[in-house]
């Protein structure tokens, strides 16, 4: 449950960062928000790890799979972040939340975890949303659509990870290594790319780097603590975020059938958060 409920904090900061992210790319290059974002986040692993602890990641046991990690990070964000200019946020992130069954089919082939009735039923129940919500009879978005889906799968296969790795590697470390090679990566591109941001845009780029860090620490907690299949449908909350941020922000009424979609995977959830917290409290009783 601890473990859940630091996955919740970090979803629920993650929606800021997909706000900040829309209104940026709606001017700056995807490439320039990425790294911007990235470079912060490893700045600040870099002064509270200490150069020690940075070598030791480099050339440690765990180096592959925090490259693998890392690349598949990288491969997500430039297809999320390409997705938010043409998308809805609410829409957005409705088509995002294929992930957790992504990650709960993942979680049984590389985890061995054990997926019970309750969790395999939330499961299904938001995939129903996530259809309705995508609209695949749809044709005229089904390139965003399809980078959105693309970025879900690579971001189930990094939380399957992050259970593999964080048996031996803390957050800050696993925060650092899953953006240092965005950085350099992002970083060749800039002389091709760069525009000069506004002082505003300076500020939300600072917001991002902030929100990002804090989003990646909660969330790394939260897997670390808890079976990725429990953790995978509560990141639904970010729904109920994204609905109300694309309405402030842009003012944005997303059409009907993303209404219903939510409403399905947010009825999911809710049922899952009982069905955790009885088992919790049938393992604690005895």
């Amino acid at each position: 449950m601890l473990g859940i409920g630091y996955a919740l904090i970090g979803f629920s900061i993650f929606s800021i960062q997909d706000a900040t992210v829309k209104w940026l790319v709606a001017r700056l290059p995807v490439w320039e928000v990425l790294f911007s974002r990235s470079i912060l986040i490893v700045t600040l692993c870099m002064f509270l790890l200490g150069p020690a602890r940075v070598r030791e990641l480099a050339t440690g046991t765990s180096r592959n799979q925090l490259l693998l990690r890392s690349s598949l990070i990288l491969m997500a964000w430039l297809s999320y972040f390409t997705a938010s200019r043409s998308l809805h946020l609410a829409e957005m992130v409705t088509i995002y939340f294929s992930t957790p069954i992504f990650a709960v089919i993942m979680s049984i082939v590389f985890l061995k975890e054990t997926v019970g009735l309750a969790r395999w039923a939330a499961t299904i129940l938001g995939f129903v949303g996530v259809v309705i919500a995508a609209q695949p009879g749809d044709t005229t978005h089904i390139v965003p659509v399809l980078l959105v889906l693309f970025a879900a799968l690579c971001w189930a296969a990094t939380n399957i990870l992050v259970r593999l790795i964080g048996r031996k590697e803390g957050s800050l470390s696993l925060m650092l290594a899953s953006n240092a090679i965005v950085v350099l990566v992002c970083a060749s591109t800039l002389p091709f790319v760069w525009l000069t941001p506004t002082s505003f845009e300076c500020l939300l780029l600072l917001l991002l780097g902030f929100v990002g860090a804090s989003g990646q620490y909660f969330m790394f907690e939260g897997f670390r603590l808890a079976p990725a299949s429990a953790i995978a449908p509560f990141e639904y909350i970010t729904l109920v975020w994204a609905f109300g941020w694309g309405f402030l922000i842009w003012g944005d009424w997303p059409p009907f059938p993303v209404f219903i979609g939510a409403a399905f995977i947010l009825v999911s959830g809710i049922g899952l958060v009982f069905v955790e917290a009885l088992r919790a409290r049938r393992i604690v009783t005895p």
